[in-house]
Order: C-alpha cells, then structure tokens, then sequence
C-alpha cells in the first residue's frame, strides 16, 4: 500500500512511480555531494565531466556527451563553465574542425585528488553490502539503457 494519500485510485500515487524514486534518488545523491563539491568549487555535473576526462584525458565534446548522455546543447555551457574556471581547455581538432577537443589543464587534473573522497560520501551514507550495490547499479543501468533504446 502506497504511503502517499490518493485522492484518485486510478493513478498511481508519486511513491509508486519508478520514474520518481529513480528522481527523488538523483536528487538525495546531488545533496550528499554538494558540500563535498563546495569544498572544491565544482557542481555535480562538472564533477562528472572531470570524472571522465580523468578517466581518459583529450576527448571530444561528442564523445563525453556520449559518456554522460547528454546532447551538446546541454554539454557546451557547462565545458564553457570548465574552461572559464581554468579547469579544461576547448580547441578545434585540426584533424576534423568540425570536433572540439576537450583537454584537462593543470589545474583540472589537480583536482583529481580532493574528488576522490566524493564517493566515499555515497559509500558511508548506505549500509549496504558491495554486492547489493554493485547489483543495483547494474539495474539501474540496464533501465536507462531499455529507456534510451526504446526513446531513440
């Protein structure tokens, strides 16, 4: 039985909705992290950036798009963001002028260290065993993949 009050019963009430507790769950993440990101000046969504460009430095725009699943329109502001704060830099690819190549700078890669204690905060805030973790983010990444297939 849902906890939520339900004035009609044939629609389902907020805390039945996947799509919501996937939400409310994003939402409680970005919070856990904000003070941790404060400390080192980024928002969850550069942090995410940086996370793949410390994975693999000098990518294009189209490529971590494709890492993060956002399109360019999303992705440009927050490298111009990046770039600004000193953190990456933008060039043409002279081989392809057309791709904008994406290169941590100094700077950028300094911060690889302090951002290792981010995950840690998701880690100390659940007590859930490594299996059960490791299982639901295969879930959770198999959803989004059927969501992705079947909205393209």
């Amino acid at each position: 039985m849902s906890k939520t009050r339900k004035m009609d019963e044939s629609f389902p009430a907020l805390d039945e909705l996947l799509c919501f507790s996937i939400y409310s769950a994003g939402h409680a993440f970005n919070q856990l992290y904000r003070p941790a990101l404060d400390q080192i000046g980024l928002t969850y969504p550069q942090y995410l950036v940086l996370v793949v460009l410390w994975a693999s430095n000098d990518r294009t725009v189209k490529e971590i798009g494709l890492a993060l699943h956002l399109d360019s329109s999303t992705l440009t502001p927050l490298l111009k963001r990046l770039e600004t704060a000193g953190y990456v830099t933008r060039n043409r690819d002279p081989a392809d002028e057309r791709q904008v190549r994406i290169r941590l700078t100094k700077k950028g890669e300094m911060l690889k260290e302090p951002a290792r204690a981010i995950p840690k905060c998701a880690e100390n805030a659940v007590d859930l065993p490594i299996e059960t973790i490791k299982r639901l983010l295969a879930d959770v990444s198999s959803l989004r993949d059927m969501l992705v297939a079947k909205s393209s």
